[in-house]
């Protein structure tokens, strides 16, 4: 089977930059406005036992899986009034947050490999987080960002990956569908009947055997180079 897609999607968090040093830094900003304008909940919710709300919130409420940004302004409502302030902190708190996780390092890869690809391709985003193109500054290479949030449900959820093809104006087929997490993008692509391409930056082993990727790739470069040099065969192309 060969490869010779219409469009191409993408995946954002640890596919074009490393999600868990981005959180980490945006958990510091919000911290860090707390300290100043609500010394209170900053004193009362330090950043692990901020962090530990913000988990329970998630666990508590599964109706929210899909919406990282609900579940954070939820965790930061609570966090507030427990500690006796005004509730009314809560939106310039989560952007304060906001603007922080969207401050993000390219993997050294992804420019120039993005600039290679859309000039061949539409390409599109798909994302389970909240990561906003025009701040993190890659909004010129996409079409569009689909998120969970305004789908309604989750990747692997195959509703999302199709809703993208038509978008796109494609068969899912005809879309290739680019990520890092195993089971996200691709089972949930390959679900919906999309190709897929399996991000694999740690050299780790494949281990998800009801479905194997069309392709496997070290970075978005290494993508680049396989579908700029036309039609490839299904399998590792690194």
């Amino acid at each position: 089977m060969r490869i010779s897609p219409r469009a191409i999607t993408f995946d954002l968090d640890d596919t074009l930059w490393a999600i868990a040093p981005l959180i980490a830094a945006a958990e510091a900003a919000l911290h860090a406005w707390l300290e100043e304008h609500t010394p209170g909940t900053a004193r009362r919710y330090p950043l692990q036992a901020m962090r530990a709300l913000r988990e329970r919130v998630a666990g508590d409420s599964p109706h929210l899986a899909h919406d990282l940004t609900a579940q954070r302004r939820l965790a930061l409502g609570m966090a507030l009034q427990d500690s006796g302030d005004d509730l009314a902190h809560t939106d310039a708190a989560f952007a304060a947050f906001h603007a922080a996780r969207n401050r993000v390092e390219l993997y050294p890869d992804v420019a120039d490999a993005l600039d290679r690809l859309a000039a061949r391709w539409p390409l599109a985003a798909l994302t389970n987080g909240n990561a906003d193109l025009a701040l993190c500054g890659v909004d010129p290479h996409f079409r569009f960002c689909l998120n969970a949030r305004d789908h309604g449900a989750a990747k692997p959820d195959p509703g999302i990956f199709r809703a993208a093809c038509e978008r796109l104006d494609c068969a899912p087929h005809e879309v290739l569908h680019v990520g890092d997490d195993p089971r996200c993008d691709v089972v949930g692509a390959a679900g919906a009947g999309l190709r897929t391409c399996w991000i694999n930056r740690t050299g780790a082993a494949w281990t998800r055997p009801e479905v194997r990727p069309d392709l496997i790739v070290p970075d978005l470069a290494a993508l680049a180079d396989v579908l700029l040099a036309g039609d490839v065969n299904q399998g590792s192309a690194a």
